[in-house]
């Protein structure tokens, strides 16, 4: 029972952070079974690799130094970042190599990183909870815990492991070869350190008052992270703007399917009304391949990725067949 009721705090509240992460990414859907598969992948794989390496770890600095509190400064500062940001930033990893085609921008990057971290911290929080609270307190003990691990420290994972995310699509949009090698290091590089500072930071500032400046660090970094994803959707809507009015020109869409494709809060509408109209499916899948289109004429443009012009007029040829039925 106990076990039951720190998986019900634990894993709703991340696995609707996640669901919020996903909806942010406005105009490029990211496939839901790769979402999910990264979700599950930092809740089950991330996490019991992380457990297995830190325990080892962590006993071994015990058995070599005898102290208890190297072995935690050890532990949370040095190798829970390691670890746990490698083990995380290896499910991006695996989509940026082998699900290349749907890693498309910096959203893309934070979407899948935030997602695979919450996952881990799906997981994570519902131990703590389990550890700290249903095993050994009552209501009030198992209340306060879930509060810390949802809600104060609710973000921490996604914020470190986004700069996974952001240094592989810097890596994936660029087309110098020392950048693509520099982005993805110096991303896993700045999710080590700052999940590395958080841990220093509630190790040595323990009392109430660095319990108060650490979550105050931690809520700056989130609602930086916070601005740099809107930035990141303003750019977007700009990308698109840019690359798809040449398909107005050619009148392989309409002015007013254009000015839709380009305004999340305009395609929204045109999602909701369709859904009693009975065109749900065409117009939802006409203005991702709206967002697809964009992403691929910049990959031709940019990047002179030449396997992107066939699959431009694939996607030019499916928007010509939803487009009828497409609302505005």
């Amino acid at each position: 029972m106990n076990v039951l009721l720190a998986l019900l705090l634990g894993v709703p509240p991340a696995f609707f952070y996640a669901i919020f992460i996903y909806w942010l990414d406005r105009y490029e859907k990211e496939p839901l079974l790769l979402v999910g598969a990264v979700f599950l992948w930092g809740a089950v794989v991330a996490t019991g690799g992380a457990f297995i390496i830190n325990t080892i770890f962590g006993v071994s600095v015990y058995l070599f130094t005898g102290s208890e509190e190297l072995t935690e400064i050890a532990t949370g500062s040095v190798s829970a970042p390691l670890v746990e940001e490698s083990l995380k930033g290896l499910a991006v990893l695996i989509v940026f190599l082998i699900f290349r085609k749907e890693f498309d921008s910096l959203l893309d990057g934070v979407v899948y990183a935030a997602v695979a971290a919450l996952g881990f911290a799906a997981t994570e929080n519902s131990f703590y909870i389990y550890n700290y609270g249903t095993s050994t307190g009552g209501i009030a003990e198992i209340a306060f815990i879930a509060f810390i691990r949802n809600v104060v420290v609710g973000w921490q994972h996604p914020f470190y492991t986004a700069f996974i995310g952001i240094g592989l699509a810097l890596a994936r949009t660029n087309r110098n070869t020392l950048l693509k090698f520099i982005f993805p290091l110096a991303g896993w590089g700045l999710a080590v350190f700052t999940h590395s500072f958080h841990n220093t930071m509630a190790v040595f500032i323990s009392d109430f008052g660095g319990f108060f400046l650490t979550s105050l660090v931690d809520w700056s970094g989130w609602f930086f992270m916070f601005g740099l994803i809107i930035f990141f959707i303003s750019r977007e809507q700009k990308f698109l703007r840019q690359y798809l009015q040449e398909e107005v020109d050619l009148g392989n869409i309409t002015a007013a399917q254009f000015k839709t494709a380009c305004s999340s809060l305009a395609a929204s509408k045109a999602r909701f009304s369709a859904l009693t109209s009975g065109k749900y499916a065409p117009t939802n899948k006409f203005y991702q391949q709206c967002a697809e289109l964009a992403h691929k004429k910049a990959q031709l443009a940019k990047l002179g990725e030449q396997k992107a012009a066939p699959e431009i007029e694939k996607i030019r040829a499916l928007m010509a067949q939803l487009a009828p039925n497409a609302l505005t």
